[in-house]
């Protein structure tokens, strides 16, 4: 009789993106045998899957794949695969450093995976999912596309998963609906770029065309919600069809990176100035709680003072609901990285801090104006007495949570249910059940 392969632990890091391609390795193995379990020590094989988008991300996971080195030289681990961004990036340096991992593998290559493991067959080019252990099963990710054609000065995404292409939209419906039927009760779109969608393809729709056809095979109790919108494909024709969805959230998560013209040229971010401001401006016009978020970056070569002030007028004058952070670093191999006019790191800090404290201030005004509002709210977390969710504004681990005091104890993740908010601070709210939503 066969022996069993055993059980396997996928360790996830970085993006939602990855998350998919955990699920799809996940779900090849399963097929092959393996018991997927949610805990690393006592696994016969560990997979990890990793990010290389920033350095930063480059160190936690080498530190989290030495860890998992750890375990296997102290035989709690029988077998260690490295597999995705990581491998794309160094692919060429990382055997010889890290000679104790089994075996490498690059993004998507699904095929290389299962062969480590003495599996045997065909392997499709998109494999089954299958949940992570411990993942909440009620929101999941629908990736729409791989790599990128934007060509940003500051990015090594294209370089580490290639040009844009598209995931036929029949399979991404059936995808869907598959994602339905294991507990979904959100699904966020990700990709690069969702504006892109289809365009390598020749779909003249493109995200629109999507959307009306996830909007017309899901369940109308279903929330899909947009992840990631680049400005240079954002028009008045996607803002309007978001905004009058029937399950699409009226949340645009829209980075700007940046609001002077001259570091925008730098970065090779196209929509600059009043075709950059106009954005927001008609999503605003065309519904007032749209929820806005972005992502700004600090401290790109040749930031000047002025340019800087002109982030902060912008982020001013918009008023984004959500804003996320960070501070530029040169990535090997991106045009950026050879730009003159380093800007010092004390610089950089000081610069976030401002940023940072600004923001505050317009979130909480903007939470504020919610209060004594009602929302519907998905279910989160249930547990000792504390109940947490998130509402249309709330997009799950980027952004704030609604506690829920009041809440009935019969409650559970992924339950819908009507909730008024009565205080709100920069990201969180307190709310009380109103009335279940099932």
């Amino acid at each position: 009789m066969r022996r069993k392969p055993g059980t396997l632990f996928c360790l996830s890091l970085g993006c939602a993106k990855n998350r998919v391609d955990s699920e799809r390795i996940v779900g090849l193995m399963a097929e092959a045998g393996f018991e997927p379990v949610d805990r690393a020590e006592g696994a016969r094989t560990c997979i990890v899957n990793t990010c290389g988008f920033l350095e930063s991300a480059v160190r936690e996971n080498i530190d989290a794949i030495l860890d998992l080195i750890g375990l296997k030289e102290r035989g709690r681990i029988s077998r260690l695969g490295v597999v995705g961004c990581l491998v794309n990036r160094y692919g060429a340096e990382l055997p010889a450093n890290l000679p104790e991992v089994d075996f490498w593998a690059g993004c998507e290559d699904y095929g290389a995976i299962l062969s480590a493991v003495g599996g045997t067959g065909q392997v499709p080019e998109y494999p089954k999912r299958h949940p992570l252990p411990g993942d909440a099963g009620h929101t999941r990710y629908l990736k729409l596309s791989e790599g990128c054609d934007n060509r940003c000065s500051y990015c090594a995404i294209p370089d580490i998963r290639g040009t844009l292409r598209s995931v036929s939209l029949g399979l991404l419906v059936s995808e869907a609906l598959g994602l339905v039927r294991e507990g979904a009760r959100e699904i966020c779109l990700v990709g690069q770029d969702l504006t892109a969608y289809g365009r390598d393809r020749g779909v003249g729709g493109g995200l629109v065309e999507l959307l009306d056809a996830l909007e017309s095979s899901l369940p109308k109790d279903v929330w899909l919600r947009l992840l990631y919108l680049h400005p240079d494909g954002v028009d008045r024709a996607l803002l309007e069809r978001v905004a009058c969805g029937v399950q699409t959230l009226p949340y645009l998560d829209i980075p700007i990176q940046h609001a002077s013209p001259r570091i925008l040229f730098a970065m090779n971010r196209r929509t600059v100035g009043d075709a950059l401001r106009g954005i927001f401006e008609t999503a605003r016009r065309i519904r007032p709680d749209f929820a806005l978020r972005t992502t700004c970056m600090v401290g790109f070569p040749g930031e000047k003072r002025r340019d800087f002030d002109l982030l902060l007028r912008f982020l001013a004058d918009v008023r984004f609901d959500r804003l996320g952070a960070f501070l530029y670093s040169p990535e090997e191999g991106t045009a950026a990285a050879s730009l003159p006019g380093r800007v010092s790191n004390r610089t950089k800090r000081a610069r976030l801090e401002r940023l940072v404290s600004l923001q505050e201030t317009i979130s909480l005004e903007r939470q504020g104006a919610f209060v004594g509002e009602e929302l519907d709210v998905v279910i989160d977390t249930v547990g000792d007495g504390l109940v947490e969710g998130r509402s249309f504004r709330e997009a799950p681990e980027v952004d704030g949570v609604i506690e829920i005091r009041g809440a009935r104890a019969s409650l559970a993740p992924g339950d819908l249910i009507r909730v008024v908010v009565r205080e709100a601070f920069e990201h969180d709210m307190i709310a009380e059940e109103v009335r279940a939503k099932r």
